[in-house]
């Protein structure tokens, strides 16, 4: 993609206005995000400042992961299944579990992961018109959100673990 066209929050073709709008802005922050990671080794990716956080391996899991569950609660407009959830937990909560199993993976495992997830989020909005970004739908355990927010969400949970990459990437000691 151009730059001049990610420096750009308008229509795009196969999307209704609003829901292009979105992805545009939703091909900006991943953009930068893939900016951010270029290049990293497994060491960096496995990085960990200390035993408190997490490594940049484990935040691109949990974007992947977070996208994967807005999916399921917009596109399919319900709760994760315990299946669903046990598949996602790990990478949704990070944690200790996390550090276990969350390493040992290069660069194009993740942006692969990535990717994918992104290709099938794209697939589903596609679909979708810019009435359904309207709708509102149970959020959490007691509250309401219309699928703008949602996604919303998504991407601006997706900038502010960039801007932790980014620090990560400034203390690495590998």
């Amino acid at each position: 993609m151009l730059q001049n066209e990610l420096c750009m929050i308008d229509r795009k073709e196969g999307f209704t206005p609003e829901i292009g709008r979105l992805v545009s802005m939703m091909d900006y922050a991943r953009s930068t995000t893939e900016e951010a990671i270029r290049g990293l080794t497994i060491e960096q990716l496995d990085f960990q400042l200390d035993e408190q956080s997490n490594s940049i391996g484990m935040l691109l899991h949990h974007m992947s992961s977070i996208e994967r569950a807005f999916q399921i609660m917009t596109f399919q407009e319900r709760e994760l299944h315990d299946a669903e959830w046990e598949e996602l937990e790990t990478g949704i909560e990070l944690g200790e579990k996390a550090k276990a199993v969350i390493q040992g993976r290069d660069l194009d495992y993740y942006w692969s992961e990535l990717s994918l997830v992104r290709a099938k989020t794209l697939d589903a909005l596609r679909e979708k018109d810019d009435a359904w970004l309207e709708k509102v739908t149970p959020y959490g355990w007691d509250e309401k959100a219309n699928h703008y927010f949602k996604w919303f969400h998504v991407m601006e949970d997706e900038i502010s673990h960039r801007g932790q990459i980014r620090m990560i990437k400034r203390r690495l000691t590998t």
